[in-house]
């Protein structure tokens, strides 16, 4: 049953994003922010964690999952660091996950022909 949670959950913050993306004049990157503000906000406001802890990975992977990752970093860095927790707290949640989608980007232009679109 998880993994269907996961899928239908998953699949409907997807479904929703393409919905944004074909019906309004929002440009790509600012449904982006939109999401990971979004993620943030349900996270302040202790919304995101129990979708989360529902749908496990079908809720953490998109970028809302991505936006309460930040906001539970600078959270716990304010409460350890206090204002400075604000800068660095974002950075040491998320390091992991941006220092993985690098590297692998990387080895995929190695395996693959990366071309400049015409």
């Amino acid at each position: 049953m998880d993994y269907i949670n996961a899928f239908w959950v998953g699949g409907l913050i997807c479904a929703l994003t393409q919905i944004l993306l074909d019906r309004t004049k929002l440009m790509p990157g600012r449904i982006m922010v939109l999401l990971v503000c979004s993620g943030s906000v349900l996270g302040a406001l202790k919304i995101y964690p129990v979708i989360q802890e529902y749908a496990g990975a079908g809720a953490s992977v998109p970028l809302l999952g991505f936006g309460n990752l930040l906001w539970k970093g600078v959270k716990e860095a304010v409460d350890k660091e206090g204002f400075i927790g604000i800068f660095m707290g974002g950075f040491k949640a998320s390091a992991v996950g941006i220092s993985a989608a690098l590297i692998f980007g990387y080895l995929a232009s190695l395996v693959f022909e990366p071309k400049m679109k015409k």
